[in-house]
């Protein structure tokens, strides 16, 4: 089944998603997984704002008691996925660069997906963007420079927060995320600079940008930068991928949005015809 923009129509079972996720949330609470999941915490914690942390650091922002992120930080060095650069202060270790390889291989983005990015980007002269949800995090996957000189690009492979842009709120508003999976939008929430209140409104941005079928969001990860998003979605409704423009506010004003919002629902139906399904990271 399809809406009258042609978008399949989203079918979710609640009662399946939830005995998923209480699972799940069983399995997380074995001691030995509970100790993996800690450690791909701390591990998640290094991106470009943080590149390098010390282990007083890393306690602080994790919550964790001190001897346990000792203990987790020393296997990870020994393992080669942290690496100590300096007195105390540790990186991301080379043992990723075998894991960074193999997955850029397997991620490979289709031509036909960077086709209809390159066209997106051509119609609207914005820098086109394509997102995946990984844990709490957007990753971009793909980007397709816009032709105006003055651009809002962010790299190929960085992770975002969920809790701001329009991309985010594409993403959040997977049907399972909203039905089966609350919990997720509220650590997402817990991690934004915004209020108590922010977890309610952030959930309700996200169903509403599903009912839409796209998102527009101004200066709420960073001022001064907007964007417009739609969903990848599979014929079952499912939310794949997050496609979008992105640049300065003053673009993207009351005269260019309807154009830009045709322009970005267009491209992501392209992307869903072409069979891209995405990659299951969440």
């Amino acid at each position: 089944m399809t809406d009258a923009d042609g978008v399949p129509s989203r079918r979710v079972d609640d009662e399946a998603g939830v005995e998923r996720d209480q699972r799940e949330e069983a399995v997380r609470e074995l001691p030995g997984v509970r100790s993996v999941h800690r450690a791909l915490d701390l591990l998640e914690r290094f991106d470009d704002e943080h590149p390098t942390w010390t282990l007083a650091e890393l306690t602080n922002a994790s919550k964790l008691p001190k001897t346990t992120v000792l203990r987790l930080v020393s296997t990870l060095e020994q393992r080669g996925l942290v690496a100590a650069i300096g007195p105390g202060r540790y990186a991301i270790g080379p043992g990723f660069l075998r894991w960074s390889r193999l997955s850029s291989a397997s991620m490979e983005i289709p031509p036909s997906v960077r086709s209809a990015m390159g066209k997106l980007a051509a119609d609207t002269g914005e820098t086109a963007n394509l997102y995946i949800r990984v844990g709490r995090t957007r990753v971009c996957l793909a980007q397709a420079p816009g032709s105006l000189s003055v651009r809002h690009s962010i790299a190929v492979g960085s992770a975002l927060p969920l809790w701001g842009g329009a991309a985010s709120k594409v993403l959040l508003s997977d049907p399972p995320v909203l039905a089966a999976d609350p919990s997720v939008i509220d650590e997402v929430a817990a991690e934004s600079p915004y209020g108590s209140d922010f977890p309610k409104k952030l959930r309700a941005a996200a169903a509403a940008t599903g009912e839409r079928g796209f998102a527009i969001t101004h200066g709420e990860r960073e001022l001064g930068a907007s964007g417009v998003s739609a969903p990848v979605l599979r014929p079952d409704g499912r939310v794949v991928g997050a496609v979008g423009v992105g640049g300065p506010t003053t673009r993207f004003n009351e005269e260019r949005l309807p154009a830009y919002v045709q322009a970005v629902r267009r491209c992501a139906r392209t992307i869903a015809a072409t069979g891209w399904s995405g990659f299951s990271a969440s």
